[in-house]
């Protein structure tokens, strides 16, 4: 079993847009019964404050009040009622911000995932958030944990060796769709989207 050293809060940024960066090559680690699940972070979206594709843009509101808890919290959430998506919180206490896990290159409990997704083709495991999150079996009970403490679900530092880290616009949003939010691991095989993003 790989012995993992957690992220502390202080070592996250404090900008959205930085930890988004920052994410890349650092490793989430899932607690289950049948045994520790965990990937490396190769895709994160940022959703910084004030735009207007991000959940946090009109306010605060009972769903989204992760996104303005202290950096390093948990937002899930359910997209289009089919799919979970982690986030990140990104800012000070009070200010809604966060960034989309979009990614992983699984690492450990490889068979886990396979059965929790019910496929064996490991590239395809965790690669887009919504399969990543049923990989890992996140759901909105973990909404508002803590990342930055060892538990069912948290942050980890990865191995050093991130790599080359690309730079996009996001993907499948319309509104402030131009802004560059989108960071990767150049050359992956578990990164997500379409290959024409993935150049630069």
């Amino acid at each position: 079993m790989t012995v993992y050293h957690g992220l502390t809060r202080a070592e996250l940024p404090s900008d959205t847009a930085a930890l988004a960066r920052c994410l890349i090559g650092k490793v989430v680690v899932r607690e289950l019964r049948a045994g520790v699940v965990s990937g490396r972070i190769v895709e994160t979206e940022a959703y910084i404050v004030g735009d207007a594709a991000g959940h946090a843009y009109r306010g605060m509101t009972p769903r989204n009040r992760s996104l303005f808890a202290e950096r390093g919290r948990a937002y899930v959430y359910l997209a289009y009622g089919t799919s979970t998506m982690l986030n990140v919180s990104g800012e000070l206490p009070g200010i809604g911000a966060g960034v989309l896990i979009r990614a992983l290159e699984p690492l450990e409990g490889v068979a886990i995932m396979q059965q929790n997704r019910g496929i064996e083709r490991v590239r395809d495991l965790a690669r887009g958030p919504g399969r990543l999150a049923a990989a890992l079996q996140i759901d909105r009970r973990l909404d508002g944990l803590d990342l930055c403490r060892k538990g069912p679900l948290w942050l980890a530092h990865g191995d050093d060796k991130a790599g080359r880290v690309g730079r996009s616009i996001r993907i499948g949003i319309s509104r402030d769709a131009h802004r560059l939010l989108r960071f990767y691991l150049r050359d992956s095989p578990f990164v997500s989207g379409p290959k024409s993003l993935n150049v630069t």
